[in-house]
């Protein structure tokens, strides 16, 4: 069975030590993303379509709200190193602001720089305490991917696409929405309806605008309020899937493994004890 063996929440995002021995169904984060194997069966996530090994040799890189999966390419459990990481940690401890968070391809090479960085980071988690060490490791690890990422790209190109985000009036009306109510929100017809949209046109354009569909949106908007309400508060399982408009404590605890990868349980288990 899937579980986490730690979790780190902080200034920078949350870094996760995972072991996983299922698939995680298409969703997208707010934060970049990066994931790196550690041990057992390698795995494969694909990017906006595009197929990634995760492995002894390659990571996986993914920019804000862009939709992934998870897959194994084995039978066995496999340990990985998943980081969610803030766009604005990122800019603020780059100094730079040329360095917007995004990657300009989803595959890492793990060269031997980005290898010891791993591992400092993997130990430090497996360590349970608190380190000063961790951010500054943390963002050169982020820094060399992103660098890498970008290395056949023109130098603006990150900079271009964090300006490209959703434009469109309607779309910042519906996101807006979205934000205040999507605990009971279970009609697209009614939100596309409020953007002035036909249901098609509402679904292309945000498709469009923010690279997810709007159900993905919600998704991560209710995986976030989950997260936070597991580690922030003393809210049963079974409250925080009423809250959250779920019908049942097994329909929120299912839909909770497969776009986090681990059962709400287990993430507070370990979640809470390393929370900084």
């Amino acid at each position: 069975m899937s579980n986490a063996l730690a979790v780190l929440h902080g200034a920078f995002g949350r870094a996760a030590l995972y072991n996983l021995d299922r698939a995680i169904t298409i969703h997208a984060h707010r934060e970049g993303h990066l994931i790196f194997w550690i041990d057992g069966s390698a795995a494969s996530v694909s990017v906006n379509d595009c197929p990634v090994n995760v492995d002894a040799g390659s990571a996986a890189a993914v920019s804000p709200w862009e939709p992934h999966d998870f897959s194994f390419c084995g039978s066995d459990a496999g340990l990985f190193l998943v980081l969610y990481l803030k766009p604005v940690w990122f800019l603020e401890a780059s100094r730079n602001a040329s360095f917007a968070l995004s990657f300009g391809r989803p595959m890492i090479e793990l060269s031997g720089s980005v290898q010891a960085w791993i591992a400092k980071l993997t130990a430090l988690l497996l360590a349970g305490e608190p380190s000063e060490r961790f951010d500054g490791y943390l963002f050169e690890l982020t820094r060399e991917c992103h660098d890498q990422s970008w290395q056949w790209a023109p130098d603006s190109a990150p900079l271009r696409i964090a300006a490209n985000t959703y434009k469109d009036y309607r779309i910042r009306k519906a996101i807006t929405v979205m934000n205040d109510r999507f605990r009971e929100m279970t009609d697209m017809d009614d939100l596309a309806r409020d953007a002035g949209l036909s249901r098609p046109h509402f679904f292309k354009l945000f498709k469009k605008q923010m690279g997810i569909t709007p159900n993905l949106y919600l998704n991560t908007l209710r995986s976030e309020a989950a997260i936070g309400n597991l580690i922030h508060t003393n809210k049963t399982v079974t409250d925080i899937s009423h809250e959250l408009g779920f019908a049942s404590q097994a329909s929120f605890t299912r839909f909770f493994t497969c776009n986090v990868g681990i059962p709400p349980s287990d993430y507070r288990r370990v979640a809470q004890s390393a929370l900084i």
